[in-house]
């Protein structure tokens, strides 16, 4: 399993909105090519979201489907990727002063990925997950600012 832990210093609230909105995921997702579809009702238990993935010019078509939904707090996933298998992708939000502590759990399910968990694999999902806390963070952050800011210009005005 890759873990990885990422202080957000925005609201739990505002990152749920975040992971609230599965067209957004194409934005932090790193790998990411295209969010292809949506369900209405995401992030509903049973949704689902349809993704491009790829490195280079090497693409290939994912499903995640919400497994768990507890709104602002917990959003688990089960991402398939054919012929690779499946994995769980765990997200906990946990409120920290006005910030929110992310957790971010990996860990495969189905396929080969589950032959080749360890050490080398998991260290790869772990930097790549990284990355991907970076970029939610640093869009959870600017729309905190950017949310502030409007806030004040209407006390001022």
């Amino acid at each position: 399993m890759a873990r990885n832990r990422r202080l957000i210093l925005s609201p739990p609230s505002e990152v749920w909105d975040l992971l609230s909105d599965g067209r957004r995921y194409g934005e932090w997702v790193t790998g990411t090519r295209q969010v292809l579809a949506a369900d209405a009702h995401w992030p509903q238990v049973g949704a689902r979201l349809r993704v491009r993935v790829g490195v280079g010019p090497l693409t290939l078509d994912d499903t995640c489907v919400v497994r768990i939904c507890e709104p602002g707090r917990r959003l688990e996933l089960e991402a398939r990727a054919h012929p690779f298998g499946a994995a769980r992708i765990a997200m906990n939000l946990i409120p920290w002063g006005e910030s929110t502590l992310f957790i971010l759990d990996w860990h495969p399910l189905r396929g080969p990925g589950t032959r080749m968990h360890g050490l080398p694999v998991d260290y790869v999902v772990a930097v790549r997950n990284g990355m991907m806390l970076t970029k939610l963070s640093r869009i959870a952050v600017r729309e905190h600012d950017e949310a502030a800011a409007r806030a004040a210009q209407g006390v001022q005005g």
